[in-house]
């Protein structure tokens, strides 16, 4: 993928952010623009096909169904509904939740794919039958009509940065594994390439592995690997590309021995996440707003089927390619490197969990000494 005027902080305040997309929707008081795209404009009373890719994500069933749900019907008057299919990570089952997606006449359809390529052919399918449709948070091939999601190279630089910062001046001779996502899925690229970018030259990477279809079990079997060439007490840290991996990756150096668990990344900010990382067990985690990226997601969706080029345009300011497709319109969602510091800060201010949710028996302690009570 090649995004353009993408580059961003990578703590740049969630205020600024819901700033931006309040603006940017207040350009449709300047009147409706026709679009091109669409064979016919409707009303509220919309139906959005949303296809997620799996359950083991956390976010997907908790956060981004719900959260889109919600807006498209805050949009439409509640006239608007969502048709929801989850593939749990079948490539063969997305197909066909995308196929009877297209027989049952949705009016756009939200799709993230757990296969880039293969999914390419449903969405010329769509197209055919004359329904967009949306990338949402990994980027399709096929003719799709918008793109949203974070800035995944970011994503990964944010990981890479977060190891070299953590090993200091150790970091030149420090030995890191590296626990990559499912080649399948476009993003893994791009956080790979966003990690090296920050890792390459600075720290030892020793050990590399692909994890098929994101599957913890891959990754701690993977670990184990590692641990067994590298030496337990000679991995200094790990970067895992996900929280689902990272919970795995914690798991197998426990069980090999470890003491002391090194700097171990992820991503998504899982609440069992957010708790390791409380009691020490995990470095950091990437926390991308889910608030921004779902509603900004349903209102890209409903903009589109109403035939509003000017809102539609207003949210997707920026473009990114896909193998098949160039500089598709795109909103890219800035994210924040969560620590024990900010805690507070992101995903409590947010709303995503509170404290009574992170701060459990077994982590009161370390709550409190943290200050988070």
């Amino acid at each position: 993928m090649k995004a353009r005027n993408t580059r961003r902080s990578a703590v740049r305040p969630l205020s600024i952010a819901l700033a931006v997309s309040v603006a940017a929707l207040s350009l449709t008081a300047c009147g409706d623009g026709s679009d091109d795209s669409a064979s016919v404009k409707k009303g509220n009373d919309i139906t959005v096909g949303l296809l997620l890719p799996d359950r083991d994500t956390a976010r997907f069933e908790k956060f981004d169904y719900p959260l889109i749900k919600q807006e498209v019907a805050s949009l439409t008057e509640n006239q608007g509904k969502v048709k929801y299919a989850n593939a749990e990570a079948s490539v063969s089952r997305q197909s066909e939740q995308f196929q009877q997606m297209i027989d049952d006449k949705v009016d756009v359809i939200l799709v993230d794919a757990l296969n880039s390529k293969t999914i390419a052919s449903d969405v010329r399918k769509a197209k055919d039958a004359g329904i967009p449709v949306i990338a949402y948070d990994r980027l399709a091939e096929g003719p799709i009509d918008a793109y949203v999601s974070h800035d995944n190279e970011l994503v990964g630089q944010v990981q890479g940065r977060a190891i070299v910062g953590e090993l200091g001046d150790k970091a030149q001779k420090s030995k890191v594994v590296m626990m990559n996502g499912d080649p399948a899925d476009p993003n893994t690229a791009r956080f790979k390439d966003g990690a090296l970018s920050e890792l390459q030259g600075q720290v030892d990477i020793v050990q590399q592995y692909d994890t098929k279809e994101w599957k913890p079990s891959i990754a701690k079997a993977n670990m184990k690997k590692a641990i067994r060439t590298v030496g337990l007490n000679n991995i200094a840290a790990v970067y895992s590309a996900n929280d689902g991996m990272a919970g795995a990756v914690i798991e197998a150096l426990k069980e090999a021995g470890a003491t002391k668990i090194p700097p171990v990344t992820g991503q998504d900010a899982n609440l069992d996440a957010v708790q390791r990382i409380v009691s020490g067990e995990q470095y950091m985690t990437v926390y991308k707003s889910f608030l921004l990226e779902a509603t900004n997601a349903a209102k890209i969706a409903v903009a589109k089927v109403q035939g509003r080029s000017i809102e539609f345009a207003a949210l997707t300011r920026e473009t990114v390619d896909s193998p098949t497709e160039k500089d598709i319109p795109a909103m890219l969602v800035p994210v924040v490197a969560l620590t024990k510091d900010n805690i507070k800060e992101t995903v409590i201010t947010d709303g995503v969990y509170t404290v009574k949710d992170i701060c459990t028996a077994k982590y009161k302690a370390d709550c409190q000494a943290i200050g988070l009570e």
